[in-house]
């Protein structure tokens, strides 16, 4: 993930003057997307490796080196993807004809799908699509023994920042695809998909892929979004709940953005370096602009997720301000959610 630009370099040498709010899209458009935003179409596993201190101490990093400018993946299990070579578990039920219609087609998948219950402090966003989530925020995946949405949901709070996840049956290649294998039997493998945002309908873009002349093709496929707030950041008093993004008539001196995973505290971090950065570089009368007050949301494009915006004020803004839900860029809609303010605890005095 690139360290991509921070608008108007957070202003640090103006005054913190009204200034438009809006979704800046040139920063979006050139921030790279991380690799991985779905499993691969090989694995079984994908432990996730998501880390919030390095994460954090990354965004503060970025930041810096734009104010001072001028201007995981996981492994699958070794030897699974030798010609031919065995593939790991399957243990879902599959239909008597062994083909992609008949897999789309089995009514157990069905049934099993729109009978899963849904886990304690989450809502269920989708049921039974015949395709999986792809997006930025993929963290993790894991194969079970049994379609269980529960057991999907603990793998899910056991993970930091994990805040949705998508169980699926998966028509997967007993054999590794090759030259002396190009289309073996398939079975079945029931998959937990962990994502760090919430998982809609509209990013079940998935629907399978050919290995060789083998076609993989999902059904059964249900997404669960967890309920709670993000986490308290340290030094900061929050989350506070708000209905849109902040759009205040003054004090704003910047925004970020992070392709990838919703996590608040690369919103803190950016806070934190864009002061450490000014007081280092106070104006003439020995004031800086002090980050007091971030403002961090989830950016979805067409209601699938792509990463953590981040808006910085110099004093702390209300509810009622949070009046910017999305915005058009030509067809596309980019949406706010999840949108909640962190105030600065201690205040900065912002002089030396």
């Amino acid at each position: 993930m690139r360290s991509a630009c921070l608008v108007a370099c957070l202003a640090r040498f103006a005054s913190a003057a009204p200034a438009p709010q809006n979704i800046n899209f040139d920063e979006i458009e050139s921030s790279n997307a991380p690799v991985l935003t779905g499993p691969s179409v090989e694995a079984v596993s994908q432990p996730v490796s998501y880390n919030e201190v390095d994460a954090k101490a990354s965004a503060a990093a970025a930041v810096t080196e734009k104010l001072a400018s001028p201007s995981k993946r996981g492994l699958t299990k070794r030897g699974v993807n030798d010609p031919c070579s065995p593939q790991p578990d399957g243990y879902g039920p599959k239909p008597a004809t062994d083909s992609a219609d008949a897999f789309l087609a089995f009514q157990a998948f069905h049934n099993t799908a729109n009978s899963a219950a849904t886990p304690q402090g989450y809502t269920r966003s989708f049921v039974d699509l015949q395709a999986s989530v792809n997006a930025n925020s993929y963290m993790g995946l894991y194969t079970l023994k049994t379609y269980d949405a529960i057991k999907c949901q603990q793998l899910c709070d056991a993970a930091s920042l994990c805040t949705a996840f998508n169980i699926y049956f998966e028509r997967d290649p007993t054999l590794a695809p090759a030259d002396a294998c190009l289309n073996p039997a398939g079975f079945t493998n029931i998959k937990c998909t962990l994502w760090g945002s919430g998982v809609t309908a509209e990013a079940a873009t998935n629907k399978g892929q050919y290995r060789r002349d083998f076609q993989v093709v999902i059904s059964g496929s249900n997404g669960y979004t967890k309920d709670n707030p993000p986490s308290p950041q340290v030094g900061f008093d929050g989350p506070t709940a708000f209905g849109g993004a902040i759009n205040a008539p003054g004090n704003y001196i910047g925004q970020k953005y992070f392709p990838g995973v919703y996590d608040a505290g690369l919103c803190a971090g950016a806070c934190q370096a864009n002061t450490a950065y000014n007081s280092r570089h106070p104006r003439s009368d020995g004031t800086y602009d002090a980050c007091q007050f971030f403002n961090a949301y989830l950016l979805s494009k067409n209601n699938i997720p792509e990463g953590t915006y981040c808006g910085f004020y110099t004093k702390t803004w209300g509810k009622q301000y949070s009046t910017n839900y999305g915005q058009y860029r030509g067809s596309d809609y980019y949406s706010v959610s999840s949108s909640y303010g962190y105030t600065l605890n201690p205040q900065n005095p912002g002089h030396i």
